[in-house]
C-alpha cells in the first residue's frame, strides 16, 4: 500500500475537525496548559510559525498521551500598525484585510495538523477581546495605576503623526523619509513600576525559565545601589543631583553632564554667551530619537553651558556640558563625567579638550598619568589621588566613601531603578480605544463600564497622514459628558498592541464569557500555563507586561498565583544559506510548496529533527527529502509484520520507549527522532510483531500524526490514536546481558571485548588481562593500577 501523504493528511484534518478531538473541558483530570507566542495576521505563515508551533503541538501530543487533561488554544494578535498601513497600500479597510489574513492562516495552520481547540480562538481585534482591554484599562485607571502626562515622542511633521522607534529609519519617517523630530504630547501610562520590587523578585520563582531571559528581565527591570551626589552649582543656590553606581570614582569627576531636556539648563545659561550656542544645540538634539542618541555607533555631541559646579568631596570647581547621550529617562538627567574609568566618557573628554584624573590604578599597568591613556580603565584596582581614601580597594571603597558622604550631607545612599512607566498611547486607528471622555466641566472622565466597548468606527478615514484617523470623525469624538451631560469629546488615542497580549492567555480559559474578561473557576482549574514557547525577541516587553498584568488582576482578586507562565522555551531561528530568511533577502522557503510536496508529516520532521528547539536551525532541501524517506520506511514495515520479535528487538523497544519519553519531557525531540530511527533499522534487521510496530507508531504520533492515525487504524484499531495512552516501559528489559568493554593502556585504545554485563571488577579485570591483543602493550610490564568504568571502560596504567 502506497505511502498518500495528501489524501491522508486531508482525511485526518477532516476527522479532528469534525469531531473536536481537541476540545479541551475542565475536568477531574490533571490538566497540562501549553501555549505559544500567538502570531500577528500577515496573512501567510513562515518557517518559524511552523518551527514554533510544531515544537508546541508535538509536546502537546505527547501530554494527551501521557494522560493529561491537555489545553492547546489559538487566536491571533490582530490590532497594530501593519494592518494599518496594508489597508492604505491596498485601499482597503483594516478590519477587512485583517480577517481575510486570519481565515487564509487558519487555513495553513490547520494543513500543519496542530491540535488546537479553535474553539477557544481570539482575536484582539473583535470588540468582544478589545471590550476587556478597556474594563481593565479602567480598572487601572481606578486603582492610580493609569494616568496621563507629557512624554517625548518621535514625531513626523509630513505625516503629522508619531513613530515606533522601530518606523525610524536613519533618523528619517518609514513612509515618507521626512527627518523625524522629537515632540512633547500628553500621553496615557500605566505605572508598572508600582510593581517594580515584585516583578524583580518573583523572578526566583522561575526556575524553568532560560537563565538569559531572567538575565534580560533582570537588567530590564535595572535595580542598582548607588549615591545620590549633590553637586552645588557655582554662585547659585541650586544643587544639581547625580546618581552613580561607581562612587569609588567620584575623585575623577571632571565635569558634568546634563542632559538637553533638563529643567535646570535654560536657567543656568540664561544671560551667559553660551546661551545662543547652547539652544540652538538642544533645538538640534530635539530633532534627534532616543534611538540615535543611546546608540553607540554614533559619535556623541555636546556643548558647554557657562557654568561651573563644585564637586562636594575635593571642592573643584568643574565646568557643566550638556550632552545628546544623556536623556532624563535615566537617573535623574544628569551624569557625574569620569573619562578615566568610563569610555564613553574618555571619548567626549578628548574630542572636546576636558581634564582627566587616574582614580583608581590598574594593577596591571604602570601608569598614572592621565594623558599617557589610550582608553578609559574600567576594571578594579586600588583607589589613588582620592584624599583619605587612597590605597583602598575600590570596592572597599565604594561603601567607605558612600558612608562618609551621607554622614556629611553630600550625598545620599540610594536605590535607582532601569523601568519606566509604561507608555501606552499611539495616534492610530487600528487599536482599542482609550475609553476616556474629556469633558471642560468635569475634567478626564472614564466611559461607564456599561456603555463598553468603545467601538472603533468603520468609516474613519485612512491616509497615513494628519494624525489619527479617530480625530477625523465626529460622531465618534463628540459626545455628551457621563457626569454632567455636557458636550465633551472622546480620547482619540488607542492602545499599544502590547497591551492586547499582555493578557490573552487567560482569555483562552473562557473565551466566549460576556460578563467578565475570564472565569474565576476556569482559571484557577487552567492557569498558569505549564509551558509557554516563543521567540526570543519577546524576552523582554511581552513577558515583562504579562507579568504585570498577572500581578494586578491578583491585586484584583481574580488569580491567587504570581507569574503566569512556570516554564518558557525560546526556540531559535530559521536560517537559510546562513540568513534569517526573509522576502528582501529572496531566501524564503515557503510551507505551502513543501507541503504539497513532501506532506505536513515530513515537514515536522525534518523540523524537529534538523537542530535543537533553543538553537537557529538550517534550512536543507537533501533534511527534508531524509524525513520524507524516513516515513515511507517506516509505512513499509507493515507489509512484513511477524508472528513474533525477536527478545533483542523487544528489549530495543523498551529502550526506545524510555529514552523517546524522556527526550520529548526535556524537548529534545531531534535525539528523540535519532532514537526512532535506530529502532527502525533495528526493525529491518529483525522483523516486527503487531506490539512493536503499534507502540512505534503510538511514539511516532506527536511527531507525525496524520501518518500515525492512518497507521493505527490500519493496525485495526477504531478509536483515535490520540485517545491511547503512551507505551509503558519494562524497567528489566532495559538492564543489558552483555556489555562492550573498551580497553585502554595508559588512555590509548588497545583492544575492545564483550562481558557479562554483571561482572565484578576483579572479574573484568582477569578476562581484560587475558586479552592476546593487549600482550604487545603489557607484557613484562609493571601494572601500576587498573581503572575500570562499569559497562564501558578499563584503563591499564603501566
Amino acid at each position: 500500500m502506497e505511502y498518500n501523504f495528501k489524501q491522508i493528511e486531508e482525511k485526518w484534518q477532516k476527522y479532528w475537525q469534525e469531531n473536536q478531538t481537541f476540545k479541551a473541558e475542565v475536568s477531574g483530570q490533571k490538566k497540562f496548559y501549553c501555549l505559544e507566542m500567538f502570531p500577528y495576521p500577515s496573512g501567510k505563515i513562515h518557517m518559524g510559525h511552523v518551527r514554533n508551533y510544531t515544537i508546541g503541538d508535538v509536546y502537546c501530543r505527547y501530554k494527551r498521551l501521557e494522560g493529561f487533561n491537555v489545553l492547546h488554544p489559538m487566536g491571533f494578535d490582530a490590532f497594530g500598525q501593519p494592518a494599518e498601513n496594508a489597508a492604505i497600500k491596498n485601499k482597503t479597510k483594516p478590519d477587512a484585510w485583517t480577517h481575510k489574513c486570519i481565515d487564509e492562516m487558519k487555513a495553513e495552520l490547520r494543513h500543519m495538523g496542530f491540535s488546537y481547540d479553535w474553539g477557544r480562538e481570539v482575536s484582539t481585534c473583535d470588540s468582544d477581546y478589545y471590550k476587556w482591554n478597556q474594563w481593565i484599562f479602567l480598572k487601572m485607571y481606578e486603582k492610580g495605576l493609569a494616568y496621563k502626562k507629557g512624554s517625548n515622542v518621535n514625531w513626523c511633521p509630513s505625516c503629522n503623526t508619531t513613530l515606533a522607534n522601530e518606523e525610524v529609519i536613519d533618523g528619517g519617517c518609514w513612509r515618507c523619509h521626512t527627518k523625524v523630530e522629537q515632540k512633547d504630547l500628553e500621553q496615557w501610562f500605566l505605572k508598572i513600576t508600582e510593581y517594580k520590587e515584585q516583578l524583580l523578585d518573583d523572578l526566583e520563582q522561575l526556575n524553568n525559565w532560560p537563565s538569559r531571559v531572567l538575565a534580560m528581565q533582570k537588567n530590564w527591570i535595572g535595580k542598582s545601589g548607588g549615591v545620590e551626589i549633590f553637586f552645588k552649582l557655582k554662585d547659585s543656590q541650586k544643587t544639581i543631583p547625580v546618581f552613580t553606581t561607581r562612587v569609588d570614582t567620584i575623585f575623577g569627576a571632571t565635569y558634568i553632564v546634563l542632559a538637553p531636556e533638563h529643567p535646570l539648563v535654560k536657567e543656568i545659561i540664561q544671560g551667559k554667551p553660551e546661551e545662543k550656542s547652547v539652544l540652538k544645540f538642544i533645538e538640534k538634539v530635539s530633532k534627534e530619537t532616543k534611538v540615535v542618541r543611546e546608540s553607540s555607533d554614533v559619535k556623541k555631541e555636546g556643548v558647554f553651558t557657562g557654568a561651573y559646579a563644585v564637586n562636594p568631596v575635593n571642592n573643584e570647581t568643574i565646568p557643566v556640558w550638556i550632552a545628546d547621550y544623556v536623556l532624563m529617562e535615566y537617573g535623574t538627567g544628569a551624569i557625574m563625567a569620569v573619562p578615566t574609568h568610563d569610555q564613553r566618557d574618555f571619548l567626549f573628554a578628548q574630542e572636546h579638550g576636558l581634564p582627566m584624573r587616574i582614580v583608581i590604578a590598574n594593577p596591571k599597568s604602570e601608569i598614572r598619568n592621565s594623558k599617557e591613556l589610550n582608553e578609559a580603565y574600567e576594571g578594579e584596582g586600588v583607589q589613588i589621588n582620592s584624599g583619605q581614601f587612597d590605597g583602598l580597594p575600590n570596592q572597599e571603597a565604594k561603601i567607605k566613601i558612600a558612608e562618609w558622604m551621607e554622614k556629611t550631607n553630600i550625598g545620599k545612599i540610594r536605590t535607582h531603578w532601569r523601568l519606566r512607566d509604561w507608555l501606552v498611547s499611539r495616534q492610530r486607528y487600528w487599536g482599542t480605544p482609550i475609553p476616556m471622555i474629556y469633558c471642560d466641566k468635569c475634567g478626564i472622565v472614564p466611559v461607564p463600564y456599561a456603555d463598553l466597548p468603545v467601538q472603533l468606527p468603520p468609516d474613519a478615514p485612512f491616509t497615513g497622514e494628519g494624525g489619527s484617523p479617530l480625530a477625523k470623525v465626529k460622531e465618534f469624538v463628540n459626545v455628551k459628558c457621563p457626569k454632567c451631560n455636557s458636550p465633551a469629546r472622546r480620547e482619540t488615542d488607542t492602545m499599544a498592541t502590547f497591551f492586547d497580549s499582555s493578557w490573552y492567555f487567560l482569555r483562552y480559559c473562557s473565551p466566549h464569557l460576556d460578563q467578565e474578561p475570564f472565569d474565576k473557576k476556569e482559571a484557577k482549574y487552567w492557569m498558569p500555563a505549564d509551558q509557554y514557547i516563543g521567540g526570543i525577541e519577546h524576552a523582554v516587553l511581552h513577558l515583562l507586561y504579562s507579568r504585570f498584568f498577572t500581578k494586578f488582576f491578583r491585586d484584583l482578586g481574580y488569580i491567587d498565583f504570581n507569574e503566569p507562565f512556570k516554564r518558557l522555551l525560546t526556540q531559535g531561528m530559521v536560517l537559510k544559506d546562513g540568513e534569517v530568511m526573509s522576502k528582501s533577502k529572496g531566501n524564503i522557503v515557503d510551507p505551502d510548496s513543501i507541503i504539497s510536496r513532501y506532506g505536513a508529516d515530513a515537514l515536522r520532521v525534518f523540523i524537529l529533527f534538523a537542530a535543537p528547539p533553543e538553537t537557529e536551525l538550517e534550512w536543507d532541501d537533501r533534511g527534508i527529502e531524509g524525513a520524507f524517506k524516513f516515513l515511507n520506511r517506516v509505512w513499509r514495515i507493515q507489509d512484513n509484520l511477524q508472528a513474533k520479535a525477536s527478545p533483542d528487538l523487544l528489549r530495543l523497544m523498551h529502550k526506545t520507549i524510555k529514552r523517546v519519553g524522556e527526550d520529548f519531557e526535556d524537548f529534545k525531540f531531534n535525539t528523540a527522532i535519532a532514537g526512532l530511527m535506530e529502532f527502525v533499522n533495528a526493525i529491518y534487521q529483525s522483523a516486527a510483531d503487531k506490539e512493536v510496530f503499534s507502540n512505534l507508531v503510538i511514539m511516532l504520533s506527536a511527531i507525525a500524526p496524520h501518518f500515525c492515525e492512518e497507521l493505527w487504524q490500519v493496525l485495526g484499531n477504531k478509536e483515535s490514536i490520540t485517545r491511547v495512552e503512551w507505551p509503558k516501559y519494562d524497567q528489566n528489559l532495559l538492564i543489558e546481558s552483555n556489555a562492550t568493554i573498551v580497553i585502554q593502556v595508559n588512555g590509548k585504545l588497545r583492544s575492545k571485548i564483550e562481558v557479562p554485563a554483571d561482572l565484578s571488577a576483579d572479574q573484568v579485570k582477569e578476562l581484560v588481562l587475558a586479552d592476546e591483543r593487549l600482550k604487545q602493550w603489557i607484557e613484562g610490564k609493571p601494572i601500576r593500577n587498573f581503572i575500570f568504568v562499569p559497562g564501558k571502560l578499563a584503563n591499564i596504567v603501566i
